[in-house]
């Protein structure tokens, strides 16, 4: 597939999307290169903002499997993962398979569950599949993690390891509407008289395969290369980090910063690629020191220092 392609699909994707959600295009686009990049997207944000409308409407734009777990306390890993069970008839044991064996799964309030049931995504999120009783199985592909968690609400819940929050791609949020937007929210919904929106299939898996492959072979040059090491670099260099951005960081970047460029129509990378992506790819993997976390600085502070500091390439003659 070209690049053109991707873009123009991307372009009908988001059209879709925005149908549901109004006046969020940078938040679609953002879902949209975490899915090019075959990541996970980690929504951090207030109840009520359509966390989980949007990633039910991107996965049916996209013509993908859509499941959603509710992560509680007394959530096992088998009710994500399945098991095998005994069939009578038979005298057999078959594998009933959970939920996890979808294109999309959303886990929603992720971090209600205890680290237990948090760990059984592990292996999916990184490997793509899913090992029971010995047996592994792949998952279907394209795969996409998309879990929320409620930023002031704390009580009866499990933060998630650094090692798991490492795994997302990125970390959104969508943030509350405008005046004018909020009133265009009830102006459909009375227009509609339904809580449902009507979205059509505008790709398949298959063709995001592609488009998933297409991105891979956006050009990426030694000077943006190395850019993109400096960042991460000076990340874990930063006197108010404890611990920055791993190896890990530094491929998101890069996988971003590409599929960036590919919804742009572009075969090659651009430093603005990078810095656009850098915050929502880097931040949620610092972890700060004392003080500055004590006085409310937050990670995206932190990134906005490191790229003003950091020397942007030349553009070459």
């Amino acid at each position: 597939m070209k690049i053109e392609e991707v873009a123009r699909n991307c372009k009908g994707i988001r059209t879709e999307v925005a149908k549901a959600i109004v006046e969020k295009d940078h938040v679609i686009e953002q879902l949209m290169l975490a899915f090019l990049a075959g990541g996970h997207v980690l929504f951090e944000d207030y109840p009520g903002l359509a966390k989980t409308l949007m990633a039910n409407t991107f996965s049916r734009a996209i013509g993908c499997d859509f499941k959603r777990v509710q992560f509680t306390p007394d959530l096992l890993p088998a009710d994500i993962t399945g098991t095998f069970v005994l069939n009578r008839s038979t005298s057999q044991f078959e594998l009933r398979k959970g939920p996890i064996f979808t294109h999309v799964l959303l886990a929603d309030e992720i971090n209600r569950a205890p680290p237990k049931t948090q760990s059984a995504l592990l292996e999916a999120m990184q490997e793509f599949q899913v090992t029971l009783e010995g047996e592994t199985h792949k998952l279907p592909r394209p795969f996409m993690v998309v879990a929320t968690q409620n930023p002031i609400e704390y009580e009866g819940t499990y933060p998630l390891p650094e090692a798991q929050i490492d795994r997302f791609l990125m970390r959104l949020s969508i943030g509350y509407p405008s005046q004018k937007g909020e009133a265009e929210i009830l102006r459909r919904r009375r227009t509609r008289k339904t809580d449902d929106v009507a979205i059509s299939c505008v790709s398949t898996p298959a063709t995001i395969l592609e488009m998933q492959a297409a991105t891979e072979n956006v050009h990426l040059e030694a000077d943006i290369e190395s850019y993109i090491v400096s960042i991460v670099q000076e990340t874990r260099k930063h006197g108010q980090v404890e611990v920055g951005a791993s190896p890990r960081g530094s491929l998101a970047l890069m996988r971003l910063a590409q599929a960036k460029a590919a919804v742009a129509g572009r075969d090659y990378v651009l430093p603005d690629d990078v810095k656009d992506v850098a915050v929502p790819a880097l931040a949620h993997r610092l972890i700060l020191k004392p003080d500055p976390w004590i006085k409310g600085i937050k990670p995206k502070v932190i990134i906005d220092k490191v790229l003003s500091t950091v020397p942007v390439p030349k553009a070459r003659s």
